[in-house]
């Protein structure tokens, strides 16, 4: 099972004992922060959690699985997310 965007304003709003509107304004305004950053070109690194970056494809010639026509591909740019050290660390101690 996931956690959903409601499920985290939920464990927010519980966290720091704010109503699920205060905490949904917290969630949103971070997230609007995060894809602000990559839009400008900027890496977003929260120690010991992870680091969202940019990364480039190329152009590159793909092929239609319908047709098997050869088609062109743009260049494009695609979020990435590296875990930290930390999180990591945090996720296999409880294995």
């Amino acid at each position: 099972m996931s956690m959903t965007k409601a499920d985290l304003v939920e464990a927010v709003s519980r966290s720091i004992n704010v109503s699920k509107r205060d905490a949904e304004m917290v969630v949103n305004t971070f997230l609007e922060c995060v894809v602000s950053a990559l839009n400008h070109g900027e890496g977003v690194e929260l120690r010991g959690f992870g680091s969202f970056r940019i990364r480039e494809r190329g152009p590159r010639t793909g092929r239609n699985p319908r047709t098997g026509e050869s088609v062109e591909v743009a260049p494009k740019k695609v979020p990435y997310f590296k875990v930290g050290k930390q999180l990591k660390e945090l996720i296999n101690a409880n294995n």
